[in-house]
């Protein structure tokens, strides 16, 4: 019986062989599993893959709840855990290519992604070629006859650009390319990957999942046709994640969708509020038709969040200084999706490292901001004194 995304949150993972009684399945922690028999050893050993006790690197009753909960929302066949956000992208690569492969690469990506090919990838004589977020049909044009993965990220990291993820998947598919999608900002909730042709979806459970920033973790959700071998080359790489931070991210999930709804309205109101400020450009928050893909947005999600980023009119590194500086609700600071409000600031001339071919057409400076779950009208007034701390900056020169 098919269930809302609501109940699903509440319900998934939640098998009886996990809770064991109890309502939140307990925290299981192990390395060394013991056999009574030697047939009993025989069994978990052929069976190691569909969530059996095994070995503690293969996951305990804790992990398989919480792997389960994941493919129950995102959907898919399977769910992979790692480390990190970064180490999911990675080994999701790295468990489909090999030397003399060629990866297509959104331009827009998280920067670690970026790193990550641009070091590791070219290492090990991978190709990369970076696309333009925007550039649908024309991806076509890219694709070689090696390559393996499209790799795509909607929203894109710190501009916000929204991919027509059908199109270009249809496009990969019809070369048997494999689409990744680095599905963080919609969280598994507020854009089903497996709907629009992703066949392996990413998240860093660090930041929504988990929701109080306080873990670091990583997950990888396939579909059945590429789950065995994402399965089987991460647990080669050595891939394993503490079984507290998986029960943690299991306990945010509960509360993912009312989280989630929360931040997106606090999101809006202060997106709606910066756009009306004479310092700020324009607002690039998906929500807004002032953001790069926003028709794809209304389209394929079903909601927001908190983060998104707006430009201000002018790039002025005294005055953004004095901005950032002396905030009271808003913290200084990398990740998000936790309960926080968090302020960064990137100038112009980043973007020359941050983008390949798709550097932003604009020459203010960019803030990126994460909404928490605090009153709003305590961050508009923090915001608020932040822009007369700017303005007094340009003011005096």
């Amino acid at each position: 019986m098919p269930h809302g995304k609501k109940t699903q949150m509440v319900t998934a993972g939640r098998d009886p062989k996990w809770t064991q009684g109890v309502v939140n399945p307990p925290v299981q922690r192990a390395s060394t599993i013991l056999f009574d028999t030697v047939a009993d050893k025989k069994k978990a050993t052929i069976n190691r893959a569909n969530k059996t006790l095994f070995y503690g690197r293969r996951g305990t009753n804790t992990h398989f709840a919480f792997q389960q909960a994941m493919t129950e929302i995102e959907g898919g066949a399977g769910c992979a855990l790692f480390p990190s956000g970064a180490a999911a992208i990675a080994n999701s690569i790295l468990a489909f290519v090999e030397t003399g492969d060629h990866i297509l690469m959104v331009d827009t990506c998280y920067e670690p992604t970026r790193d990550f090919c641009n070091v590791i990838m070219k290492k090990m004589g991978v190709e990369t070629t970076y696309y333009d977020p925007m550039i649908g049909e024309g991806i076509r044009s890219l694709i070689q006859p090696n390559t393996k993965v499209l790799f795509t990220e909607s929203p894109g990291s710190i501009t916000m650009e929204v991919q027509d993820i059908p199109k270009l998947s249809n496009i990969a598919h019809e070369h048997d390319i494999i689409v990744m999608l680095d599905n963080t900002w919609g969280a598994g909730v507020n854009f089903s990957p497996f709907d629009y042709g992703v066949d392996i979806s990413i998240q860093a459970a660090t930041k929504y999942i988990g929701g109080h920033s306080d873990i670091m973790l990583g997950t990888a959700t396939s579909t059945a046709e590429h789950w065995d071998q994402l399965r089987e080359q991460c647990y080669l790489m050595g891939q394993c994640v503490s079984p507290d931070d998986v029960y943690m991210a299991l306990r945010g999930i509960r509360t993912l969708g009312i989280r989630l709804k929360q931040h997106d309205e606090n999101g809006l109101k202060i997106a709606n509020w910066l756009a009306k400020r004479p310092e700020v450009d324009h607002v690039r928050h998906p929500s807004l038709a002032s953001c790069p893909g926003h028709e794809f947005f209304k389209r394929d999600f079903s909601g927001g969040n908190g983060l998104f980023s707006f430009v201000l009119k002018h790039s002025h590194p005294k005055a953004t200084t004095a901005l950032l500086d002396g905030m009271t609700h808003f913290g200084m600071g990398y990740s998000w999706g936790g309960f926080e409000s968090l302020i960064l600031a990137t100038e112009p001339s980043s973007f020359n490292s941050l983008r390949t071919i798709a550097n932003p057409q604009f020459s203010g400076t960019l803030i990126r901001l994460h909404i928490g779950l605090e009153d709003v009208e305590d961050l508009i007034q923090d915001l608020e004194t932040g822009f007369e701390r700017y303005n007094a900056a340009i003011k005096n020169g």
